[in-house]
């Protein structure tokens, strides 16, 4: 089976009907659609994979011996390639089964071209009738081995290769988002925060302070888990004052659910920005930035449907658990202050985003005082220890509150890395399913499409959100219409092109907003909660999560066409 996209759609049926039909968990559906596309995809692809995940591209033809050809080196491949390293030309037509050797090269001169870094190499001997053509991929000498490697591997190595390095990239940071999030919950903090943000917006402006709340909350914690905690403030709100109920839950949807799909440490946007090459310092900033903007427009709306739809506070389900109501019911003295509250949120959120800042602004050519300052917040900013160091400072919190102690403290913690071992298994085995759908070749296939389509990087933006959407409304899951959509779309991105690539991460992740309906989760909790019909739901929470999506995706298109290499 050699076409891309009749692999692509075995795959998503797979995982659909999977989910939806067989009832299987999500790691279990991803699992078997990653095998099932892996033994169906033919050696070539494998082969010609490899070549692409590990060679160069020249920018131009070469038809006799002593030509010069220059070539983009990547970020991520600059260490495999040096002045003086000779280079083997390989071409692989569509319908090839094995790469013909063109001819060899020798790299001469390695410079930087403002940002980008650009290689030149010089045609040694050309194999006879045969020219350089810019469709052909050069390699180094442990490249070719490695892409001849690749086409012999097999389906189960090739899956469980994925899941490890997936597991590498995300693992240690969701586990120790979790531990930030119950501990959060457990101390007070998160409770300290909302009501601190009440204060200081007053009764009137309530609603802006419960979209903020969830805005900064929805950073570390699921937005099911910011729902719980929020739903009893906005009830308690609405039976005060006798209206807006609407408002203040839509004004909850609309802080949480952002960040939920644009901000790591949350899976799916800390997973897209692993995949894409994208550092999660930056990724950060621009899912803040997008989130904003989208925050704003579901505010907006949400002030209509309150208008349209006026509603009295509903009782809900039993689901609204008595613990969060006792939370609710504490004295502003048992509560930790507002900044040791923000804390674990901040902290790596700073140290994070700092490194990043830092080195844009130093620059490529640092001073010696400017290198040990890079190199210390290099180690500080690493996601892995800043994650870490907040939760180290949340469990200190939870302790310090004097709520949990001993084998209680324990327990907390426990619960916590039970659901973040959920979600890492089924992040990780995301990861290999979009790998193996990497493997078949469909970047190129789409890529090529949007090239002929001339619609450049909005074409490209635009394919991420809608592929990303259109897997979202069949099966429900928001992370694993991420996850997914990385693979489709992640052979299609150019590592050294003239665009910030985080703008791809955040496409994905608007289009992973529209539209949640009775296959999804969250259609279910904030229904149940708020005591929603589901006719209801649809036209609240259904339509605002995917006014937030089409706001974000249209302020990311804007911002690539205005600033295509964002702040950095």
């Amino acid at each position: 089976m050699n076409d891309p996209i009749t692999l692509l759609l075995i795959g998503i049926g797979v995982v659909i009907a999977s989910i939806l039909w067989l009832r299987l968990h999500a790691f279990l559906a991803l699992a078997l659609a990653a095998l099932v596309v892996g033994f169906l995809t033919p050696k070539a692809h494998l082969l010609r994979h490899g070549m692409d995940s590990t060679g160069f591209r020249p920018d131009g033809n070469a038809s006799a011996q002593g030509d010069v050809v220059a070539f983009l080196i990547p970020q991520k491949k600059k260490s495999s390639i040096r002045e003086g390293m000779h280079l083997v030309a390989k071409r692989m037509d569509a319908t090839a089964t094995e790469a013909l050797l063109v001819g060899e090269l020798e790299v001469k001169r390695i410079f930087k071209d403002g940002k980008r870094r650009i290689a030149e190499a010089e045609v040694l001997r050309l194999e006879p009738g045969y020219a350089l053509r810019k469709t052909d991929v050069l390699l180094t000498e442990a490249a070719d081995l490695a892409s001849a490697a690749n086409a012999k591997k097999s389906a189960g190595t090739l899956v469980a290769a994925g899941f490890g390095l997936t597991c590498a990239k995300v693992g240690i940071i969701i586990a120790m988002a979790a531990i930030i999030g119950t501990c959060l919950l457990e101390s007070g903090a998160a409770d300290r925060i909302v009501r601190s943000a009440l204060h200081l917006c007053g009764e009137k402006r309530s609603p802006y302070a419960l979209s903020a709340s969830s805005f900064v909350l929805g950073i570390p914690v699921f937005f099911d888990t910011v729902f719980y905690l929020m739903i009893p403030l906005a009830k308690a709100l609405a039976s005060r004052t006798g209206r807006n109920y609407l408002l203040y839950v839509l004004a909850i949807i609309a802080g949480g659910s952002m960040t939920h799909s644009l901000v790591p440490p949350t899976p799916g946007p800390l997973l897209v920005a692993g995949e894409l090459g994208v550092d999660v310092g930056q990724m950060i900033i621009g899912g803040l930035t997008v989130g904003i903007f989208g925050m704003i427009g579901g505010f907006i709306y949400a002030h209509w449907a309150n208008k349209r739809w006026p509603m009295e506070v509903r009782a809900g389900s039993d689901v609204t658990t008595e613990d969060l109501k006792a939370m609710a019911a504490r004295s502003d003295d048992e509560l930790p202050n507002l900044w040791l509250s923000l804390a674990p949120i901040l902290l790596p959120v700073i140290l994070i985003a700092g490194h990043s800042i830092m080195k844009q602004v130093i620059g490529s050519e640092p001073t010696v005082d400017q290198k040990e300052w890079l190199s210390l917040t290099s180690v500080l900013g690493d996601k892995n220890l800043a994650l870490t160091l907040g939760a180290g400072l949340s469990l200190w919190l939870l302790a310090k509150s004097g709520l949990k102690k001993g084998k209680e403290l324990t327990a907390a913690v426990r619960k916590s890395l039970g659901s973040a071992g959920s979600i890492i298994l089924i992040t990780g085995m995301g990861g290999a399913f979009g790998g193996i759908l990497q493997q078949t070749g469909i970047g190129s296939e789409v890529s090529a499409w949007v090239e002929e389509s001339g619609m450049g990087l909005t074409g490209l933006l635009l394919v991420a959100f809608f592929v990303t959407v259109v897997i979202r409304i069949a099966q429900g899951s928001a992370t694993v219409a991420m996850i997914t959509a990385v693979g489709i779309v992640g052979g299609m991105v150019d590592p050294g092109g003239s665009y910030w690539i985080g703008y791809v991460a955040l496409a994905i992740g608007c289009g992973a907003k529209p539209f949640p309906w009775m296959n999804d989760s969250g259609f279910w909790v904030v229904g149940r909660l708020a005591g929603f019909t589901e006719g209801e739901t649809l036209k609240t929470f259904s339509c605002i999560i995917s006014l937030l999506g089409i706001v974000g995706i249209i302020v990311t298109i804007l911002l690539a066409n205005l600033w295509p290499n964002f702040i950095f």
